[in-house]
């Protein structure tokens, strides 16, 4: 039996989990660099636009502050990051995941299962590999009929 540490030393070598921390590592810098990118070309042009530095737009109420320009920037990071992986990842993603299905639906099947050992065995075979049983061989039509 496997120990607690052994379990764990398992689960952090698997390559998903790898694969997923340099992809949240790699978000994280992204969403950085599409902040700067927000906070320091569009909101001052959006502020030219009005004549108002927008990154510094805010409101205070009885001693507390506001930060609407903050919170906007907050959202327009937010949205351009949003696009960004619809668009780059999850738009081609599903696109891809479709033509997958779409060929496994096209394809044809090259297998039957034998009728003893329920193993699976080529269409054209006259015994089983498994169990070595003489089975009936089928052609590709004559298996698309019985499936």
């Amino acid at each position: 039996m496997a120990s607690i540490k052994d379990d764990f030393v398992t689960f952090i070598n698997k390559g998903n989990l790898i694969q997923l921390a340099i992809a949240f590592v790699m978000g994280v810098a992204f969403s950085t660099l599409v902040s700067a990118l927000v906070g320091d070309i569009f909101t001052p042009l959006i502020g030219a636009a009005g004549h108002f530095n927008f990154a510094s737009w805010q409101l205070t109420i009885n001693g507390s502050t506001i930060m609407q320009g903050a919170f906007l920037n907050a959202v327009i990071t937010f949205v351009i990051v949003a696009l960004v992986v619809f668009f780059v990842i999850a738009l081609p993603y599903q696109r891809w995941t479709e033509r997958q299905a779409a060929k496994k639906a096209a394809a044809a099947p090259t297998t039957r299962a034998c009728p003893e050992c329920l193993s699976q065995i080529p269409l054209a075979a006259k015994r089983c590999s498994f169990c070595t049983s003489v089975v009936t061989p089928m052609t590709a039509p004559t298996a698309a009929a019985a499936a």
